[in-house]
């Protein structure tokens, strides 16, 4: 006796595409239906939004310095075990 295959419905990938973006358009406007939120509100009032704003740029900018060394590093390495 012969297995039965199942195949999967495949899906051109411009449909594909489609449908993801027609997806994250969905989410995105679902997201921003959100209420205020009552402690950025709070620190807004404050003053210390700023805080904040700069504690999160300063670990961004940590990760983006960190990334583009490994990526050097990595870079170098493989130069280093490349094939003559």
């Amino acid at each position: 006796m012969k297995a039965l295959r199942t195949h999967a419905l495949r899906i051109p990938s411009r449909f594909q595409k489609w449908g993801l973006a027609l997806v994250l358009a969905f989410l995105s406007a679902s997201l921003q239906a959100q209420p205020a939120v009552e402690m950025a509100d709070q620190f807004r009032a404050d003053g210390k939004i700023r805080v904040v704003v700069g504690v999160i740029v300063i670990i961004f900018v940590g990760l983006l310095v960190y990334i583009i060394r490994l990526d050097r590093k990595v870079k170098r390495m493989e130069e280093d075990n490349a094939p003559s």
